[in-house]
């Protein structure tokens, strides 16, 4: 139940997207360029991705083999930018890297061979309907705040959408992610993905936190302890009330709960280092990553095919940086002369953060 339906201006906003996008980095990080989005990072930690072991068989599909278990890198971040303090209501991220998994990949042609991708982040909805509808909420953000009011006019379920989305959290460690948008599970089956922690989901935070408490939570919290994420799929039942071209409406998971697939384990480490903080700034992160059983769906996925390979070429070629895919948890010093002045340069609490 695909249902794909490609607007015949897709592309066309697709490229507007990327020129507005390009421009908003120059402007932003002109000495050291960064993400367009979740630039702020809480850290790069190490974790291990474990499908369970009795998958029933029309869920095994790609790296979901009943037992099989791969290394991964896993990056938590804020969405906004420019950074924003942590105490500031925000979408937050999780993207996974599974190392070592073997098969051709979508995208082949930027040099990944080895990873699985999985890009998750802190709300079932994606704020916009379609690219279209995309591009012109982003040029209403780079213009101001009365341009942004009057798209919200017009465009009102945005502005639930985001007002939704946007909350606090204690920990990265204690926060829910979603895809938002849909993937294949195999030649048939379209699902959405989540990411549900075993601690619980914490949005209350003490009154005396600081602008980068998330970063200092997820701290304490790996000097003591592993923490666990059930990595679930929803399967689209009904296309009509689970539609692939609207990420900006839920799934209701009361006609198709979530299905408990793998376990993605953070272990007890130390991971707030000069050298692994940069190396989560100089890693790419896409769900092209992929094997054709994980293959994106809709609008939105099809155009960040294009736009997360040309802005991650863009800030890597500004950055003199080259760009590899990880094979181990070996951390490639000569990857970092750049990142880490940058990463030691970011302040901690940014002239428009509260």
């Amino acid at each position: 139940m695909n249902h794909e339906n490609k607007p015949v201006n897709e592309d066309l906003f697709r490229d507007k997207l990327i020129e507005l996008l390009q421009a908003k980095m120059r402007r932003e990080t002109p000495k050291y360029m960064q993400r367009d989005a979740h630039p702020k990072q809480h850290g790069l930690v190490k974790g291990t991705f474990k499908v369970v072991a009795d998958l029933p068989v029309n869920l095994q599909h790609g790296v979901l083999v009943s037992g099989r278990s791969y290394d991964a890198w896993v990056r938590f971040s804020n969405q906004n930018a420019p950074s924003q303090a942590d105490t500031k209501k925000d979408i937050r991220g999780a993207a996974i890297k599974l190392m070592n998994v073997p098969g051709d990949k979508l995208d082949v042609t930027d040099g990944n061979t080895t990873s699985q991708d999985f890009i998750t982040i802190s709300t079932p909805m994606f704020v916009t309907h379609n690219v279209e509808e995309f591009f012109y909420l982003i040029k209403a953000l780079v213009k101001g705040k009365l341009a942004l009011l009057w798209h919200f006019l017009f465009h009102p379920r945005s502005l639930l959408n985001l007002l939704k989305s946007n909350k606090n959290y204690l920990s990265p460690l204690q926060t829910r992610y979603w895809s938002t948008t849909p993937y294949k599970l195999g030649p048939q089956q379209v699902v959405k993905y989540s990411l549900i922690p075993h601690a619980g989901v914490v949005t209350q935070i003490p009154h005396n936190s600081g602008p980068d408490f998330l970063r200092e939570n997820m701290v304490k919290q790996l000097q003591g302890e592993d923490f666990d994420f059930d990595f679930c799929v929803q399967l689209q039942t009904d296309p009509k009330l689970m539609p692939v071209e609207d990420p900006g409406k839920r799934w209701p998971e009361h006609i198709s709960p979530f299905i408990k697939v793998a376990t993605l384990t953070i272990p007890q480490q130390t991971f707030d280092t000069p050298a692994q903080n940069a190396y989560g700034i100089v890693l790419s992160f896409n769900p092209w990553h992929s094997l054709p059983a994980h293959q994106p769906l809709g609008g939105i996925n099809r155009v960040r095919r294009v736009i997360y390979k040309t802005l991650s070429d863009f800030r890597h070629q500004y950055n003199s940086e080259p760009q590899t895919e990880p094979t181990n948890y070996e951390i490639p010093t000569d990857l970092l002369k750049a990142a880490q002045p940058a990463w030691a340069d970011i302040p901690e609490n940014p002239e428009n953060e509260e």
